[in-house]
Order: structure tokens, then C-alpha cells, then sequence
């Protein structure tokens, strides 16, 4: 038994100083950085009720965030469901409906209308991350503690649905 993100780990560098990513205005995140901060969004999906096998929705846009998000789900031992940013309410209502997802990632300016949307797929859960490094994923994870143990999951368990188009 294995989890995609320990299979990821185990090519991190010894020093986990090391840059793991760059943005195009010279922010950098190391691997420290980028264990720490998927440790504690992990730790807020598995606060907000987050099992194994459980889904994650996120309809965000792509940032260092982002991708922290994707790796506290596989730590999570949840499945990370992206839902395109150009999909409108009712394609997004379809796709909660379908795959049930726990929880739904979303930008502050569309909180409003998927939250309801999302309420009404009966998902638990709604936070957001906007642009700027802001929203609920974020404020409500940075105090929390990294130290979250990767969840052992199968050969056969999805770490991810990709839809197609």
C-alpha cells in the first residue's frame, strides 16, 4: 500500500530548502515550504470531515496554492476532482451531483452562488482561494498544524478524476 504523494516525497531532495517552485514574479516555495503548507491544508480538509476516498472539488484558479491544495488531498488519501474555471452553474451543479464531493474549493467572488449550488448537492464543506494567496483555504489553514501522516491507499484507489473535453 502507497500513496501518490509519498511516491512524490521520496524524490524530494534531502535539503528541503531547495526551490521546488518559481513563480514569473520570483516568489519561491521550497520544500519545506511546500510540506509544511500541504500538511496544513490537509489537516483543515481532514478538520472539515475528509476520509480516504472522499472526493475534493476545486474550481480555482492555477497558483502555488493550487497546487498545495492537489498534494493535501492525496496526503488526505481523498480524490482531487478540478473543475474548469469557464464551467458555469449548472455544469458545476452536474459534476457535484455526480461525484458527491465532501468538500468544494472555490474563488471568494464565486462563493455566493456555488456555495448554494453546492448545498444544494449536499456537499459538507465550502472554502475558497482567490489569486492573491487569499480566502478561506488559506486564513483557515495557516495556524493549523503541518504534521499530518500521509494516509496509505492502494494501487487501484483514484487520486484524482480528470474530466475530459
Amino acid at each position: 500500500m502507497t500513496n501518490l504523494y509519498s511516491l512524490l516525497q521520496q524524490h524530494f531532495p534531502a535539503d528541503r530548502d531547495q526551490t521546488v517552485l518559481e513563480t514569473p514574479d520570483g516568489a519561491r516555495m521550497s520544500y519545506a515550504a511546500l510540506e509544511a503548507g500541504s500538511g496544513r491544508i490537509a489537516r483543515l480538509l481532514l478538520d472539515r470531515g475528509v476520509q480516504p476516498g472522499d472526493r475534493v472539488a476545486a474550481q480555482i484558479e492555477k497558483s502555488p496554492e493550487a497546487l498545495l491544495l492537489y498534494l493535501a488531498v492525496l496526503r488526505a488519501g481523498a480524490v482531487y476532482l478540478p473543475l474548469n474555471t469557464a464551467y458555469k452553474g449548472g455544469e458545476v451543479a452536474y459534476f457535484l451531483e455526480d461525484a458527491e464531493p465532501r468538500v468544494l474549493v472555490c474563488t471568494p467572488a464565486s462563493e455566493a452562488t456555488l456555495g448554494e449550488t453546492a448545498a444544494k448537492a449536499g456537499v459538507t464543506s465550502v472554502l475558497t482561494l482567490g489569486d492573491a494567496s487569499d480566502g478561506s483555504l488559506v486564513e483557515r489553514s495557516r495556524s493549523l498544524d503541518p504534521e499530518v501522516p500521509v494516509v496509505a491507499r492502494s494501487d487501484d484507489d483514484l487520486a484524482a478524476i480528470q474530466i475530459g473535453r
